[in-house]
């Protein structure tokens, strides 16, 4: 949501299939009303054939849309750079444009990789899903990457996985990075990873989880802005779900602490926002959306009585189609 209120959508448009790779570009939609009706899609990152993707948008208190994003280096393919046949410096990249005019045009990208990536990370990814700004003006972007070797050719599901996140203090000019969790021991594998700035100003972040150790989900808190982690990722067990990206969401009033994510333990199935009143140290069954399938998701605030909640689904699948959905604060209760 916009200083002038207007909802931006964010997601991938996968040119020739639903896969991860090859010719995918970043795409918008606009709406006006608070999320009942959009606009038309735009481009807002594209990288010819090649990749676009992986949006991580925030809105400045200046009211800039700042906007990072990931690109393959031409003819860089996904598997090559996962499976560490390509060098990381011809992998993937780091890009950031903005939006002056509520995002109707942006800026030309800008590439930031050598502040934000190290040269032994290969595979990388911003989160899918919301970057923050902290009350004291800085902007966290939650990231993952892989290290060599790494892990398994399927993804980056694999056992040289790593966090990290992307911090800029002022406003997105210049970056560096912030914590790294490369957890090389395999107990818990940090993915996709998403983060709220809590009341009392510590940065909550919360993970995807692909090690088979306990749970699907894991989380860590930062008392500097994202610079370290109090303490490694730990396992989350009042979290249950299928292995998968979710979204975390701080209300100031009420001080309420959100989760979205699908509830089905075994399938990406049931999107259901829970609550935390504790900072994300104990997580309560808050609201089940719908109980059909389902994947990623992400939440945005939208008024004072209402959460935006925007996820994937479909009757059969869970991606048929992006959904946005309207979420009174009362249904929490």
């Amino acid at each position: 949501m916009t200083q002038d209120g207007t909802v931006l959508a964010f997601c991938e448009g996968r040119v020739g299939s639903q896969e991860d790779f090859g010719n995918i570009d970043v795409v918008l939609k606009r709406s006006v009303d608070g999320g009942r009706t959009w606009g038309p899609l735009q481009v807002v990152g594209a990288n010819g054939t090649d990749l676009a993707g992986n949006p991580a948008p925030v809105v400045l208190d200046t009211g800039r849309i700042l906007l990072v994003h990931i690109r393959n280096a031409a003819a860089a393919t996904e598997n090559a750079i996962r499976r560490g046949q390509v060098s990381a410096a011809d992998g993937r990249r780091v890009w950031v444009r903005h939006s002056d005019d509520d995002g109707l045009t942006w800026s030309a990208p800008r590439e930031i990789t050598k502040q934000t990536k190290r040269p032994t990370w290969r595979w990388y990814a911003t989160t899918p899903g919301h970057a923050v700004q902290l009350s004291g003006g800085r902007v966290v972007v939650p990231a993952n990457h892989s290290l060599p070797p790494t892990g398994t050719d399927n993804g980056t599901e694999g056992k040289y996985n790593g966090g990290h996140c992307l911090l800029s203090d002022d406003r997105g000019q210049n970056w560096r990075i912030g914590y790294v969790d490369d957890n090389t021991n395999g107990y818990i594998n940090v993915n996709e990873t998403t983060a709220a700035e809590l009341p009392d100003g510590r940065v909550y972040f919360n993970t995807r989880n692909d090690s088979p150790a306990p749970g699907t989900r894991a989380d860590a808190h930062s008392h500097d802005g994202g610079q370290t982690l109090a303490k490694p990722f730990r396992p989350q067990s009042c979290l249950t779900g299928p292995v998968v990206e979710a979204s975390v969401l701080q209300l100031l009033a009420p001080d309420l602490l959100l989760y979205s994510g699908p509830a089905d333990p075994g399938f990406r199935a049931q999107m259901s926002i829970r609550k935390s009143y504790d900072g994300g140290t104990t997580w309560h069954p808050a609201h089940t959306v719908d109980g059909l399938p389902a994947g990623y998701s992400d939440l945005a605030r939208l008024d004072e009585d209402t959460v935006g909640l925007l996820y994937e689904t479909g009757d059969f699948s869970a991606y048929e189609t992006i959904t946005f959905r309207r979420v009174p604060l009362h249904w929490l209760d």
